[in-house]
């Protein structure tokens, strides 16, 4: 369902550190839900109605994967959209089933110059994000943990196609794996930058998930501040018509993600100090949180 308990429009987006030449809707080529069990009734019917093609890449189910670990099984996925990625000559948009997008979502800017040679991954919903520079049309580089949704080139795919190589070698399937923590780091030792987006595209939408605090991770990551009204209700708001649940978690998530920027967490001091571009820097890491919308 809608989120109509705000009562106003989703307003077209104007107040944006990024250059608005081209539109996410006009530079992907092709959408890959990425799921196991979940129901993407939802996410399907929010992307065709803002006109991406789209496919779902659902989780085979295998004897043999029963004793892998939950974070090898999404690697695993994931794996087969990069293989996909890997052929097209345009940008392929991954996301994960709990991702809940914002209304508008192909009218938003696309976060990095798409003529760029080097471009590696761009995350659309960040978790844990940094930024580490704000080039001088306004696209910021910077770092990200969570792949729940993300833009890929074909050379970056190919890239990936290795990082899931050296985790099957490594680790193996049945040991967890924080994988998706590595990606900035793998494709900046092939030569490739990553991107973040002013704010984010959508939410994560999911249940927390029992093997990272297992493995002394948080249980549960939100988007800091977003770009808009979401499409529709996140799986964690439960069925709370009056939105409380919603409301709640929205806002701890922001108070977070301000608490990471007054931390130091979001923009290093040493990353400041070392930049010709802190005025920018600072721009695009304190405005963003100037957002009436939850």
């Amino acid at each position: 369902m809608k989120l109509n308990f705000f009562k106003i429009k989703a307003p077209e987006p104007v107040l944006t550190q990024e250059p608005r030449n081209n539109l996410l809707g006009d530079s992907i080529s092709q959408v890959f839900i990425i799921a196991s069990k979940e129901s993407t009734q939802q996410l399907e019917q929010a992307l065709s109605e803002e006109g991406f093609l789209h496919e779902v890449l659902r989780q085979e189910t295998k004897p043999e994967y029963q004793k892998f670990s939950r974070s090898y099984l999404c690697l695993m996925n994931h794996q087969r959209a990069w293989e996909r990625a890997v052929q097209e000559d345009k940008l392929t948009l991954i996301i994960e089933a709990d991702f809940v997008p914002v209304l508008g979502f192909a009218r938003l800017p696309l976060p990095f110059n798409p003529n760029q040679s080097d471009v590696g991954i761009c995350w659309l919903y960040t978790c844990a994000s940094q930024v580490y520079s704000i080039s001088s049309d306004g696209y910021a580089e910077g770092f990200s943990v969570s792949t729940v949704a993300y833009i890929v080139t074909p050379q970056a795919a190919r890239c990936l196609l290795d990082l899931a190589e050296e985790v099957t070698e490594k680790q193996g399937a049945t040991s967890y794996s924080s994988w998706d923590s590595t990606i900035d780091s793998f494709l900046r030792q092939r030569k490739l930058k990553n991107y973040i987006p002013w704010r984010n595209y959508g939410e994560h939408g999911g249940l927390p998930n029992p093997e990272h605090h297992q493995n002394n991770l948080s249980r549960t990551h939100r988007a800091d501040v977003l770009y808009g009204q979401l499409a529709f209700m996140p799986l964690y708001a439960g069925n709370e018509k009056d939105g409380i649940k919603f409301l709640t978690v929205r806002l701890q998530a922001r108070l977070k993600g301000i608490s990471r920027l007054a931390t130091g967490r979001f923009l290093r001091l040493k990353v400041l100090q070392g930049s010709n571009v802190r005025a920018r820097l600072l721009s695009f890491a304190v405005f963003r949180h100037f957002s009436l919308q939850l």
